[in-house]
């Protein structure tokens, strides 16, 4: 069986990149935007570096230094790497690296990101091994988007 090897460089050959904090925190907004998830499910701090090949949909993104957050609203802790990558599309993103989420007490690789349904209010993170897990969409929501879907969805906020 052959065993073909791809060069990061081709990877990203083509690429859209941005430098500094402020450039690819707005890249990495318009790119949640696009593809339809919520500005707050990727809170990453201190990017330097982010890219995108549309015509393959690789995306990655460089930080200055791995990084924890805690998600209150879904009660998860996730670490996000040096740099995280992905391929993309509408509402999803697959094939990640460099996400991990502590689940009792192991640190649980995150490889796919979806929205099934954009009218069912839920996202879906899966493992390598297809296990999954969803949460309501509102949960990785910044104030501003939740208030919005709330009026548009005239739904009470708890």
């Amino acid at each position: 069986m052959a065993t073909s090897i791809i060069r990061v460089d081709d990877e990203r050959a083509g690429a859209e990149i941005a430098y500094g904090e402020e450039d690819c925190y707005r890249q990495s907004i318009e790119l949640l935007e696009e593809l339809g998830f919520p500005k707050g499910v990727l809170p990453l701090k201190d990017l330097q570096e982010c890219g995108r090949v549309r015509q393959t949909g690789f995306v990655w993104m460089k930080l200055k230094a791995p990084y924890e957050h805690f998600f209150v609203a879904t009660n998860t802790r996730v670490c996000y790497a040096k740099e995280v990558t992905a391929y993309v599309d509408k509402f999803r993103m697959k094939k990640m690296s460099g996400i991990k989420s502590k689940q009792m007490f192991l640190w649980v690789p995150i490889s796919e990101m979806s929205i099934e349904d954009p009218t069912s209010n839920k996202i879906m993170f899966k493992t390598p091994m297809g296990i999954g897990k969803s949460f309501p969409l509102t949960a990785f929501m910044t104030d501003e988007e939740k208030h919005k879907y709330l009026q548009e969805n005239a739904i009470e906020p708890n």
